[in-house]
C-alpha cells in the first residue's frame, strides 16, 4: 500500500484528491542563528495560517505538503497544532536547507551520520514526537551545488534509499539541476524519486524535457506570483504534457507563511499570499488552451500522491 506520511500518520493515497505539493505555514529565514530562531506559538501561528487552509479546504484540496525542513525554521510544536484544526492532511519534511541555513553541528559530520538522523525522522518520529517526516528536502545556493550541499544530497539518497521517501532540492537554474541530479545519480539514487523545485527558474524548456527524460520530476511552484510568471508556467507546463512527460510535473504556490520576526507573523513586505491561484486561475488557463480533465486530474491528484507517496 502506498500511503502519505503526514503530521498526523500515514493516509492510503488512494484516499485523497487534490493536493498542493509546495507550500509554507511556518519560515524562519534569518538562519538557525538569530535570537528566537524558529519560535512562534502554536495558537499565534494557527490564527494566521487557519482561514487560509479553510480557503482551499473549501475548494477540494486534501492534502498539503508544508516545504521547511531545518535551517528555515521548521516547528513542528506549531505544525501539530495546526493539523489539529484541519481536515487537510500535512506533509513535512527532514533534511536542511542551503549553505548558510545548516546548524553547527551538522556542518563537520558525514553523510552517513547525517542520513541516519532523517532516517530516524521518517520512520519514528521528528524532534521527540511520533510525528513522522513525509520526504526529504534540500537546496543549494544559486551557484551551487557547494561542497556541504553536495554532502546533502548523498545523504538524502541514503536517507531516500532507506526510506522510499523523495528528495525535494531548491534549486535554482537548469546548471544546478544537471549538477545535482548527477550527483544524486552516482550515489544511487533513482531520480523518479527528486523532484526539481523551481523549475520555473529554468526558461530553457529542453532541459526540463532533460530532466523529465532522465526520469526527475519537474516542479513549477511560483504560480500566483506574477501574472507574468504564471504566463511562463502555462508555457512550461503545456511544453512537458505535449512532450509526453505530464506524468513527472508538480504545480504549486511556493505561497503562506507565518514569518518569525515579522509583525504578527505576516510577510514583509507582500503580506500572506494564499493557496487559491492554482485552481482559480492557472487550472481555468491551461483548460483554455487545451488540457483534458484527465490532464488536469493527473497533474493535481495523480501526480502529487505518486511523488510524496511512500
Amino acid at each position: 500500500m502506498t500511503v502519505l506520511r503526514t503530521i498526523k500518520g500515514d493516509i492510503p493515497t488512494e484516499q485523497l484528491g487534490f493536493i498542493l505539493p509546495h507550500e509554507h505555514l511556518f519560515v524562519d529565514l534569518r538562519g538557525p542563528l538569530a535570537p528566537g530562531y524558529g519560535e512562534g506559538t502554536p495558537q499565534a501561528v494557527a490564527g494566521l495560517v487557519k482561514p487560509y487552509l479553510d480557503e482551499i479546504e473549501a475548494r477540494g484540496v486534501t492534502a498539503f505538503v508544508d516545504c521547511a525542513p531545518w535551517g528555515v525554521g521548521r516547528n513542528i510544536t506549531a505544525l501539530r497544532h495546526v493539523a489539529n484544526l484541519t481536515p487537510i492532511h500535512i506533509v513535512v519534511p527532514t533534511g536542511v536547507y542551503k549553505e548558510g541555513f545548516i546548524p553547527t553541528n551538522w556542518l563537520d559530520i558525514s553523510p552517513e551520520a547525517l542520513a541516519e538522523h532523517w532516517i530516524t525522522e521518517l520512520t519514528e518520529g521528528m524532534e521527540g514526537t511520533d510525528s513522522k517526516a513525509g520526504f526529504i528536502k534540500v537546496a543549494l545556493v544559486d551557484d551551487g551545488p557547494k561542497t556541504i550541499e553536495a554532502r546533502n544530497l548523498r545523504a538524502a539518497a541514503i536517507a531516500s534509499k532507506a526510506t522510499g521517501a523523495i528528495i525535494g532540492s531548491h534549486t535554482i537554474g537548469g546548471r544546478a539541476a544537471r549538477e545535482e541530479m548527477s550527483i544524486l545519480e552516482a550515489a544511487g539514487q533513482n531520480l523518479n524519486r527528486f523532484i526539481w523545485i523551481h523549475a520555473q527558474t529554468e526558461s530553457d524548456t529542453s532541459i526540463h524535457i532533460e530532466a523529465a527524460k532522465r526520469g526527475a520530476w519537474v516542479e513549477f511552484d511560483a504560480i500566483g506570483a506574477n501574472n507574468d510568471l504564471d504566463q511562463k508556467m502555462l508555457d512550461f507546463t503545456l511544453n512537458l504534457l505535449e512532450a509526453g512527460y505530464g506524468n513527472q510535473v508538480l504545480l504549486s504556490h511556493d505561497a503562506g507563511w507565518y514569518e518569525v520576526g515579522s509583525p504578527s507573523g505576516v510577510p514583509q513586505p507582500q503580506g500572506y499570499r494564499g493557496y487559491t491561484a492554482l485552481i482559480d486561475s492557472f487550472i481555468p488557463a491551461l483548460r483554455s488552451r487545451g488540457a483534458t480533465d484527465a490532464d488536469i486530474h493527473m497533474l493535481t491528484v495523480t501526480n502529487p500522491a505518486r511523488a510524496y507517496g511512500i
